[in-house]
Parts: C-alpha cells; structure tokens; sequence
C-alpha cells in the first residue's frame, strides 16, 4: 500500500507524525510518503533507524495551522493538506492520513482536490468510541450543525459501510441518538428521519438510543445531527478524564489507598489500554470521493501509526469504491 501522510499535522509535528509513519512502515511494510516541509522532514527522519523501509518525502512549501480559517483552500493551495490529497486524487497514494486542523481538513477535502462523491449531499465527520464492548461509529460530530433528515440516513449508509467493511463488523447495529428509546421519542428532526431508517434495507435498524445505551454497547453505529454528536464527544471526553482525575486524587489522599492503588494497578492500566483513544489513532472522513482519516492534534507516535492502520483497514474494505457504487450518482 502507498499511504500520505501530513508530516506537518500534529500539534508537535513533524516528530510524532514522522516517527508513528516509522512505527507503521516497519509493522505493515507498506510505503509511506511523508508530506511537508522537506527539510524539516529530512531532519526529522535522519534521528531515526530508517534501513529497509519503504519512506518518501514528498515537498509541501505550506502548512494549515490549528488557527488557519476555511480560506485555507484558496490562501494555502501548496499546504501539505493539499498536497496530500492531491497525491491520493493522482493515484499516487491510495490514502491520506493528517493530524492537523479538523476544521481545514475537512473543507479542503470537500472544496479541494477530491470533493465529494457524487450523489452525496454532505460529508460526515466521524468518531470512533473504544469501548468494552468493541468500537462504536459515530456520526456526525460537528462537520454538519444543522442536517435534514435525508442528511442522516446518508450518514447512517455510510458509517454501517465503514463499521463492516473497516472495522469488521457483521450487520451492525444503526440507531439515532434521541432522548428517549421509545419511537415518537426526541426532536422534530429525529422524528422525520424514524419513518426513513425504516425504509433502508441495507441498514440494521434498532431504532432511538439514549447516550447511556452507547456506553453499553448496544449499537454499533450512533447517528446524530452535528450539534449533538459534538456535544455527545466532547461530554464523553471530559467525563473520562474527570473520573481519571478524581480517581488518581481520592488514591493518593491516604497510605491505605495509596496502597490499594499500588495493587489494583495492572487492572487500572489494562483499563486505560481499553479505552485509550490513541487506540484507534484516528477517524475516516466519510463521503469524500478519496480516503482521508483525521487524527487529533495531540497524537504522538503511537495514534500516528494507528491511524495508518485505519487507513488500511478503509482501503482493504474498499470503503470509498463501495459507497460510490451502493449509494452515489
């Protein structure tokens, strides 16, 4: 496989984005482009034991900052986003991943080189939750504030495509988030898309679920509008590290927590494992006529590299060709 990837799209790029692209060369032999500033890139790539593996630096005179505002389309035509898509548009890579700005990403795909297939009225921003249970799709979370109900059955298609064929799973589980499970349940819109999910014979169903019933694994893929699947991710986010936090606090207060903490330890890191975010590294952007996973701006090596397998995980699942051919114009 050839995979771009934006040298320049982490928080702390070009390291964590140049050593996880390492990590990810070595662990699957694929070939890896490198976009970005090459000398920067160079430099980056000379700290490390690169023998045998298969790494391209490919020259991207600008960068997308996390303040840069949508103009980047116009203002940054030679950014590395651009770049890397453009690489993907050219069959020259079959993917590109980026840890930089959501914001910028997304308009790029969709006003840039690749654009949306054809047929698909918005593209969705996903998640991707790691929870006890397995993963849970989540879509949209911010990309699409205002939708119709058309727009989420779309979402709906898309994210159970990528939940089968990316991910694994066998006829997943597709619900709306509502405020209540009972249909008749949740705003104007959740009520309009109820009769429409119906309809869709390739989707598995399950009707309305609350936020709650996520955490428990009960879907497999959770749609929404992308005010709520904001709201819904972020809430989720701060939660965890609140209870992280409390927790670490309310062990150190005495010597007999301290102590108990010190034992129950292996059990509080194979936790963590579970539901570490870098876990999954990073998420696809779905509706856009090319792959392009986003990873956080706070990824170090590790998510870099798992969002690389993302990516592969999307091309061998053929996830983009099948949504053209099963639901575009």
């Amino acid at each position: 496989m050839r995979i771009a990837v934006d040298a320049m799209g982490s928080d702390d790029n070009p390291a964590p984005d140049v050593a996880g692209s390492i990590l990810a060369a070595r662990e699957w032999g694929d070939t890896i482009l490198l976009v970005g500033d090459r000398a920067k890139v160079e430099a980056e790539l000379g700290k490390h034991d690169t023998t045998g593996l298969s790494l391209e630096v490919v020259h991207a005179s600008q960068a997308v900052t996390m303040t840069d505002k949508p103009d980047v389309v116009k203002s940054k035509p030679d950014s590395s986003m651009h770049v890397g898509m453009r690489l993907v548009e050219e069959g020259q890579a079959e993917a590109f991943v980026s840890a930089g700005n959501t914001g910028g990403l997304l308009t790029i795909a969709t006003l840039g080189p690749l654009g949306r297939i054809k047929g698909i009225k918005r593209a969705a921003l996903t998640a991707i939750y790691p929870l006890p249970s397995g993963l849970t799709v989540s879509a949209d979370i911010g990309a699409n504030v205002d939708c119709k109900s058309e727009n989420l059955v779309e979402f709906a298609q898309m994210s159970s495509l990528y939940a089968e064929l990316a991910l694994g799973v066998k006829e997943p589980r597709v619900a709306l988030l509502s405020n209540g499970e009972e249909e008749g349940k949740g705003n104007q819109l959740v009520k309009e898309t109820t009769p429409l999910m119906h309809e869709q014979h390739m989707l598995n169903y399950i009707g309305n679920l609350e936020p709650k019933e996520i955490l428990s694994g009960k879907t497999d893929v959770i749609i929404h509008d992308g005010f709520a699947g904001n709201v819904l991710l972020k809430t989720l986010e701060a939660t965890a590290k609140m209870v992280k936090d409390v927790l670490t606090e309310e062990i150190r207060r005495g010597l007999i927590t301290t102590l108990g903490g010190a034992l129950a330890y292996p059990a509080f890191k194979r936790v963590g494992a579970l539901l570490d975010p870098s876990r999954v590294g990073g998420v696809p952007l779905l509706g856009i006529d090319g792959l392009v996973i986003s990873a956080h701006g706070r990824s170090d090596d590790i998510a870099i590299m798992n969002a690389i397998r993302q990516a592969r995980q999307a091309i061998q699942g053929k996830v983009v060709e099948n949504i053209r051919a099963r639901l575009g114009r």
